[in-house]
C-alpha cells in the first residue's frame, strides 16, 4: 500500500457520505408526498444512479404515477406520462415527420420520450411494435427519425407499470424485451397506519415539494456510483446467483430445476453488480458488499427467469425459486477494513 492510498480512501468515504446525505434529503422530500413504499422509492434511486430502468407491477391506486412525477419535481427534471393503449403506434411515442403545406417542407415532431423521467403506464396494453420502440430508446438513449438521430434527456429513466390482475386486452412483454429492465419491483398494498395517513393527507392540500437535487448533482452521483469499489468476491457472488438459475444441480439447488426453463441472462449478473454499487452509495459507502447484491437480487432477477409449465401449474413463483437460491448460496465474508483501504 502506498502512502497516498489511505488519503484517497478517506476522500472516497467522505464523498460517499456527502452523496448519502444529499440523496437522503431528496428521499425525505419525496416522502412528504408518498406514504410508505420505502422499497419502491429506494429502487427508483438505485435505477437512477445505475442508469437503469424500472418495471413496477402492482394493482391500480398504489401511487406509481405520483411517485415518478414527484421524483421529477424533486430532481428538477422534465416528466412525461404516456398511457399505453392497443391503438398506440411507435410514432406516438418517439415522434414523426410532419409535412407543412405552407412551406412545402417536413418538420420533425418529437414524441414524449424526450424527457428525463418517462412514465409508461400499463405498458402491457400496447402492441409489441410500440413496446419494442420504447425498449430501443431505453437501450440506445436516442431516436432516429428520418435521417437524423436525436438524443433523449440525460439522465433518462423509464418507469413502466403493468397491472397483474387484468389480462384482457393486454400484450405481455416478451422475455427478451423485459430483460432490458434493470429491476422489476412488486408494489404491494400499504399497511393500516400507512393507508390511514394517506386518507388524512387526502383531506388537505397536497404538500408542495422543494427541489432537493439538480440534474448536474445527479450526474455527479452517477459518476460516483461508477467509482464504487467492487471486490472480486462480490462479483463472483453475483455471477454464482445467476449461474444457479441456469445450472441448479451444480449449486446445490437441484430441487428447483424442474421449474426453470431458462435462467437469468448475463445481463442479470451485470445489473446485480451495478445495482449493488448504487445501493452502496445510497447507504453512504464507497464499496459494495455481498449483502447489497443479496438485497437487490430478487428485484433484478425475478423477471429474468422463464418458468416451466410445471411451475405455472403448481403456482411456483420466481420469488420462491430465488429464495431457495439465496438461502443455499451464502454471501462471502469480506474484510471491511481491507475494503475501506482498497476503495
Amino acid at each position: 500500500m502506498t502512502q497516498d492510498q489511505p488519503r484517497l480512501a478517506a476522500v472516497g468515504a467522505a464523498s460517499a457520505t456527502a452523496a448519502h446525505t444529499q440523496l437522503e434529503t431528496a428521499l425525505f422530500e419525496i416522502k412528504r408526498v408518498i406514504v410508505g413504499q420505502e422499497g419502491m422509492l429506494e429502487r427508483v434511486f438505485v435505477a437512477l444512479l445505475a442508469g437503469g430502468h424500472l418495471l413496477l407491477e402492482g394493482v391500480p391506486g398504489l401511487a406509481k404515477t405520483l411517485t415518478i412525477s414527484t421524483v421529477a419535481k424533486v430532481l428538477g427534471g422534465s416528466f412525461h406520462r404516456v398511457q399505453f393503449t392497443p391503438d398506440l403506434v411507435p410514432s406516438d411515442l418517439v415522434g414523426t415527420r410532419v409535412y407543412r403545406p405552407d412551406s412545402g417542407e417536413f418538420d420533425t415532431e418529437l414524441g414524449p420520450v424526450f424527457c428525463n423521467f418517462l412514465l409508461a403506464d400499463e405498458i402491457n396494453r400496447a402492441p409489441a411494435k410500440v413496446q419494442s420502440a420504447l425498449l430501443e430508446v431505453m437501450q440506445e438513449h436516442q431516436v432516429t427519425i428520418g435521417k437524423t438521430t436525436y438524443p433523449v434527456g440525460d439522465p433518462f429513466l423509464v418507469l413502466a407499470t403493468q397491472n397483474p390482475i387484468e389480462s384482457e386486452g393486454t400484450y405481455p412483454l416478451p422475455e427478451a424485451q423485459v430483460d432490458r429492465f434493470m429491476m422489476k419491483v412488486l408494489v404491494d398494498y400499504p399497511n393500516f397506519s400507512e393507508e390511514l395517513m394517506v386518507v388524512h393527507r387526502s383531506l388537505a392540500d397536497q404538500a408542495a415539494v422543494q427541489r432537493a437535487l439538480t440534474l448536474e448533482q445527479l450526474h455527479e452521483y452517477q459518476r460516483a456510483t461508477r467509482r464504487i469499489y467492487v471486490d472480486r468476491l462480490v462479483a463472483e457472488y453475483a455471477v454464482a446467483l445467476c449461474m444457479a438459475t441456469r445450472h441448479p444441480e451444480q449449486y446445490g439447488v437441484s430441487d428447483i430445476a424442474p421449474y426453470i426453463a431458462y435462467g437469468a441472462s448475463p445481463r442479470g449478473s451485470i445489473n446485480l453488480v451495478h445495482a449493488a454499487r448504487a445501493l452502496a452509495l445510497l447507504r453512504g459507502r464507497s464499496y459494495a458488499l455481498p449483502q447489497d447484491v443479496q438485497e437487490v437480487a430478487k428485484d433484478v432477477l425475478r423477471h429474468r427467469l422463464v418458468l416451466t409449465y410445471q411451475a405455472l401449474a403448481e403456482e411456483v413463483t420466481a420469488d420462491s425459486l430465488l429464495s431457495a437460491v439465496l438461502t443455499t448460496i451464502q454471501p462471502p465474508r469480506i474484510d471491511l477494513a481491507h475494503e475501506s483501504a482498497a476503495s
